[in-house]
Order: structure tokens, then C-alpha cells, then sequence
């Protein structure tokens, strides 16, 4: 890294510690792929967590003028990705190149994984059929590749499969059924004995709800949760009609990925047909400290509370607890580890409490999930929020649970919760909500000793834009106004 600022890095096999991909790039396509001031290689080394960079091998009079290397460091599958991106690249402009580098490609690391079944296979397409499995914007492929758990590129008109002998054996089987669509009704025969898929029954009158216009609501959840997902028919009963009965969902991902589909359609059928997941159920705690599911019941008050304004409230305890966290119904279903479960529910809890009052914490010390950051009394409205509303605009940035908790002396501070610590120049993450709080407090205490303007008029050079509007009307009642917004924020 350090010598290519002095010039061309030379490269010999001495390197290769069987974590290094060599690629001959045509000289035509070396601006293409390199981007412009390097980006399109920076973009790649992104995505793959690779290292990659155009060197010289061996002495410099055996570089050819033709072509340059380009040097892939990383782990196999990291390798492969980049690689593989990199020749989709000079293949749109350099067309036929591929062809000459086919068999070496298909035939690299084979056997080098941990599973030592990694290899390569290729599939060729027709035109029509090659815009059809690239999908919108590569949407497709996409989620071919995050459901089946494969490499999946496509260079010119040929599909590369590489990965473990198992997945891509399911990347070609979810190909031919994304294919076999076009011509009618699909059914997975044997789908209860696979452990790459899961069935949900979906009523007939949902279907179209679930689907959405040009199946964008579908496109919308395989997108979220690397899945494929589409409707099983058998091929007898096409013709037949939708009845007033069911059809069958079926969804390919990883374990995670396709309960949160599965419960995302759940939540959907759910709002359309009320009690038809819901009906009889009842909460349940799993002690599995594996994935597995857990239940809550919500009253009325408590679900809208639990699920906030848009679902904001829902998808920060989401992303906080590292858990999924779905409401189907007044049912919340989390799924997750045992750990991510059980600080869910604590979340969900303290929540609750919130509404009755002030929430005790006694000890954080234990947690690997929290940190403890104790305000300036003046800087505590500040920090707050009008009813918590810089609060909740930190949280949302960063992906955190925040909130002032009393502890074991009854003496108020604020907890970060977070799954992610952060890191030093991460967004997200406790370490990058703390940042913003400190933020927050050397502003206020900057504003207070700078020239004895007073609290309203530092309040109004808020650096949220959103937040001069919420301050006005309390600041138009004089005092009373001020003091019942501090106290509001404050049991917030």
C-alpha cells in the first residue's frame, strides 16, 4: 500500500500465500476499471473487503504492453467477488475477452475452501433471458446471490455460480425456478424436507395486498431481507381461479433473513384479515440459545406506544436489540439469539415503564450493550429535546435506545443502548451517539458563558433545523410554557 505512492508496486509469486488473485487487464479497459481517481477499484475493494491495486510482476521488461495485472488480496470468496466484478467490467468494454479467459477462471481455487467443495459453474443466456436475470438495476441478481449464500456475476451472457458445492447447487435451482415462472405455474416439490426455505400460507383475498403493483411489495421484502420469495402452484390447477381458500408462499434465504420476511407477510395478512395468524395464540420465552422466536402480547394503548410514529418506535428497539422485532396484530413476535431476545424485551419494557414514569437501572456495569453518560443539570432540557425530540433525532442516527434512567441513589443520567459499540469514525453505534450528546452539552455550555443571551435565544440557534419550529410555541406562553416543556422532556 505505502510503496505504490512512490511508483508501480512489484509483485512476485513469493507473495502469494494463497490469498492472492492475478488478473491480465486489457490496456483499453484499465482507465474503466480503475474509476475515475480510483474509485470504481475503491468501490470493489469495498463491497468484498479486498485489497486490490495494478502492479508490475517480476522484472519490469516482462510487462507486456497489451495488458496490465491487477493484484486481488483476500480470502477466497472475497477473491472471487472482486475478481469476477472487475472481468463484468472489462468484458462491457473489451466484448469476447471473457471467452479467452474461461476455463482458468472457472478452474481457480477450486477445492480451497474450508468445506473443500469450492468451485465455479456457468450458465449462458439469451438476450431477452440476461435482462430477465439481471433485473432492475441488478436487483435480481442481488437477491440471488444473498438468498442462495453464492458468488453470482454475470459477464457478457454467461451467469458464474461460485461458492460450496451446496449453495451452488441453489443458485441453479432458484435460476430454473426464476425462469420456469415465465412459463407457468411453479411448484417445489419436496419443500418440507429442504432446510433453505420456509411456507407461509397466504388467504386468497391478501395476495394482491401482499404482492403489491408489479410485485413491488414483494421486491420491496426480498431487497430487505436477501431472500426469493414467490407463490407455489401446482401446473393442475392452473385455469382454476383464486378461490376463498390459500396459497402457499414460499421463501429461499438464511435463517434470519427469512423469518424477518416471514413475519413481515404475517404483519401484512394480519392487517387485512384480523386473528388469522393471531387467533389463540399466546406469549411464549424460549430458553434456546440458538435463533428461535419469542412472544409478547400488547394491549391496545401499549402496541401504539411499542410501535410509534411510522414504526419508528419498532425499528429503533429493532436495531438496538440486534433482534427482529415484528408486530403482527397486537402480538410481538422477536426473533433472534437468546442475548438479542432477552435485551428486546428488556427494551420493550423499559419503554412501557416510561409511560408510568421515571425507569430505575441500578447497575449497568455487567452489559456489554450500554454506556452511561451523566448530564450537566442546565443541560439536561437541551440535550432532551422538546418531549424527548433530540432524543429520538440521535437515536435515529445512530441506530441507538436512549433515555434519562435513575440509578440505584436515585440520581438521573442518560443510557446509550446499542448492540454496536460504534467506532471512533463510524455513524452508528453507542460511540457515535455519544459523540452527538457531548456535542449537544459543549454547545449549550459554549451559549451559556458566551455574553448572557438568554436560555430561549441560545435555544433558537438549535443545529437542527426542525427543532426552531417545535421551541416556538413554548416559548410564545412565557415562563409557564418554558417550565412544563422541561418537565415534559424530563420524565420522557
Amino acid at each position: 500500500v505505502m510503496a505504490q505512492r512512490t511508483g508501480p508496486v512489484n509483485i512476485t509469486e513469493d507473495y502469494d500465500d494463497g490469498d492472492l488473485t492475478m488478473l491480465h487487464i486489457p490496456q483499453e479497459a484499465v482507465g474503466f476499471v480503475t474509476g475515475r481517481a480510483g474509485n470504481f477499484l475503491r468501490a470493489i475493494e469495498e463491497e468484498w473487503c479486498t485489497l486490490m491495486f495494478f502492479c508490475e510482476v517480476g522484472s519490469g521488461d516482462r510487462r507486456s504492453k497489451d495488458y496490465e495485472k491487477l493484484a486481488i488480496f483476500g480470502g477466497v470468496r472475497a477473491r472471487r467477488g472482486a475478481e469476477l466484478k472487475v472481468l463484468s467490467a472489462v468484458e462491457t468494454k473489451v466484448p469476447g475477452y471473457f471467452d479467452k479467459l474461461k476455463k482458468e477462471v472457472l478452474d481457480r481455487d477450486r477445492g480451497k475452501d474450508e468445506s473443500g467443495t469450492w468451485g465455479s459453474d456457468s450458465m449462458t443466456f439469451q438476450d431477452d433471458e440476461l435482462s430477465y436475470a439481471l433485473g432492475k438495476q441488478g436487483g435480481t441478481r442481488k437477491k440471488m446471490e444473498r438468498s442462495s449464500g453464492a458468488v453470482v456475476q454475470y459477464i457478457g451472457h454467461v451467469a458464474i455460480f461460485s461458492g460450496s458445492r451446496e449453495v451452488r447447487k441453489r443458485a441453479r435451482e432458484y435460476m430454473k425456478w426464476l425462469f420456469d415462472q415465465l412459463e407457468g405455474p411453479v411448484y417445489v416439490d419436496g419443500w418440507e424436507d429442504r432446510d433453505d426455505c420456509t411456507v407461509v400460507d397466504v388467504p386468497c383475498d391478501c395476495i394482491g395486498y401482499i404482492t403489491g403493483a408489479r410485485r413491488a411489495t414483494l421486491g420491496a421484502l426480498e431487497e430487505e431481507w436477501g431472500t426469493l420469495m414467490f407463490f407455489m402452484n401446482r401446473a393442475e390447477d392452473k385455469g382454476r381461479g383464486r378461490g376463498s381458500g390459500c396459497e402457499k408462499l414460499i421463501i429461499f434465504g438464511s435463517t434470519r433473513g427469512r423469518r424477518g420476511a416471514e413475519l413481515k407477510i404475517m404483519s401484512g395478512v394480519e392487517t387485512k384479515s384480523p386473528g388469522y395468524f393471531t387467533k389463540g395464540v399466546r406469549e411464549k420465552t424460549s430458553y434456546e440459545k440458538g435463533f428461535d422466536t419469542d412472544r409478547m402480547i400488547f394491549k391496545d394503548d401499549e402496541l401504539s406506544y411499542s410501535l410509534g410514529k411510522q414504526g419508528t418506535t419498532r425499528k429503533k428497539l429493532e436495531g438496538a436489540s440486534g433482534a427482529i422485532l415484528e408486530y403482527v396484530g397486537h402480538v410481538a413476535f422477536i426473533a433472534g439469539t437468546l442475548k438479542e431476545r432477552k435485551r428486546c424485551k428488556e427494551f420493550i419494557n423499559w419503554l412501557l415503564q416510561q409511560r408510568r414514569g421515571s425507569v430505575t437501572i441500578a447497575d449497568i456495569s455487567q452489559r456489554d450493550d450500554a454506556t452511561e453518560m451523566h448530564i450537566p443539570e442546565n443541560c439536561k432540557g437541551w440535550v432532551t429535546g422538546n418531549r424527548g425530540s433530540e432524543l429520538r433525532r440521535m437515536e435515529q442516527e445512530t441506530g441507538t435506545y436512549m433515555f434519562m434512567a435513575l440509578d440505584a441513589r436515585g440520581e438521573e443520567r442518560l443510557i446509550i443502548f446499542s448492540h454496536d459499540p460504534g467506532s471512533k469514525t463510524a455513524s452508528v453505534g453507542r460511540m457515535a451517539a455519544e459523540r452527538l450528546v457531548n456535542e449537544m452539552i459543549q454547545e449549550k455550555l459554549r451559549d451559556d458563558g458566551g455574553g448572557g443571551r438568554g436560555r430561549s435565544d441560545s435555544r433558537s440557534r438549535s443545529r437542527s433545523p426542525s427543532r426552531r419550529g417545535r421551541r416556538s410555541p413554548s416559548r410564545r406562553g412565557g415562563g409557564r410554557g418554558r417550565s412544563d416543556s422541561r418537565s415534559r422532556s424530563r420524565r420522557r
